[in-house]
C-alpha cells in the first residue's frame, strides 16, 4: 500500500532493486576518468529544478502514478493520481505527508528523510554513499546508508550516463527499504531540468479544522 512508503520516505534511505547499477570500471573511458560520487554530487549541484512523471511500486506489486516536482535546496512535491487522497510535500525545513481522506497530517524533519540526499547537493556522499557495482556501463547505482543511523534504512539512486543531461547523468528513480523491510520503488519519466518552477508548487491546503496552513 501507499501508506508504508510514504512512512519509509520519512524514516528510511532509498535502494533501488528493479533499477540495476552499474559497475564504473566496465563504463566507457571517458566515464572511467571520472569519479563517480563525484558525478552524482557535480548533477545534484547542477540541477536547480526538476519535473517528472513516477510511478510508484510497493512491495505487493501494487503501482501508483503521479507527477514530482522538486526545486533545490529542500522542496520536493509528490502529487498522486486522481482518487488517491495523499500527498508528500517537503517545504525546505519538513517532509509533510497530508491524509485528505481522514484529515490528518504528518510531519518529519528533512534530514530525517532519504529524500535529503536527493534535495541537499551540499552534502558530502563520500561520508555515507557507495557505488553499487552491475554489468551495465549505461547505469549508475548509488547506494546510501547513515552508519550513525541504521534506523533510517537504506537508498540506492538510480541514473543512466546521459550526454544531453546535467552533469551526463539523468535521474532515473530510486527504491525505499525501510528498517522494517519494506520496499517500494519509485521509476521516472519525462525528466526536465532547471526549468521554471513557482514556490506555490510547494504549498498545500491544511485538511484539519484549525490547523497551521502549510
Amino acid at each position: 500500500m501507499i501508506r508504508p512508503f510514504l512512512f519509509a520516505l520519512a524514516a528510511a534511505p532509498l535502494a533501488t532493486a528493479a533499477l540495476i547499477g552499474a559497475n564504473p570500471l566496465a563504463a566507457p573511458a571517458v566515464a572511467q576518468a571520472t569519479d563517480p560520487l563525484g558525478q552524482v554530487s557535480a548533477h545534484l549541484k547542477s540541477v536547480n529544478t526538476m519535473t517528472a512523471s513516477f510511478a510508484q511500486t510497493d512491495r505487493n506489486g501494487k503501482t501508483l502514478t503521479g507527477t514530482l516536482t522538486l526545486k533545490r535546496p529542500g522542496r520536493i512535491r509528490f502529487q498522486y493520481q486522481k482518487g488517491v487522497p495523499l500527498l508528500v510535500v517537503g517545504d525546505g525545513k519538513a517532509l509533510t505527508m497530508i491524509d485528505y481522506q481522514v484529515k490528518q497530517v504528518s510531519r518529519w524533519p528533512i534530514g530525517d528523510s532519504p529524500l535529503s540526499v536527493l534535495l541537499n547537493p551540499s552534502k558530502d556522499l563520500s561520508r555515507f554513499a557507495k557505488v553499487v557495482p552491475s554489468g551495465d556501463p549505461k547505469l549508475l547505482t548509488v547506494q546510501a546508508r547513515d552508519p550513525k543511523r541504521p534506523e533510517f534504512g537504506t537508498i540506492t539512486i538510480v541514473f543512466s550516463r546521459s550526454a544531453a543531461a546535467p552533469a551526463g547523468l539523468m535521474l532515473r528513480g530510486w527504491t525505499v527499504i525501510d528498517a522494517q523491510n519494506n520496499r517500494s520503488t519509485i521509476q521516472l519519466s519525462n525528466q526536465a531540468f532547471n526549468v521554471a518552477v513557482s514556490d506555490k508548487a510547494f504549498q498545500w491546503n491544511d485538511p484539519r479544522p484549525r490547523g497551521p496552513r502549510g
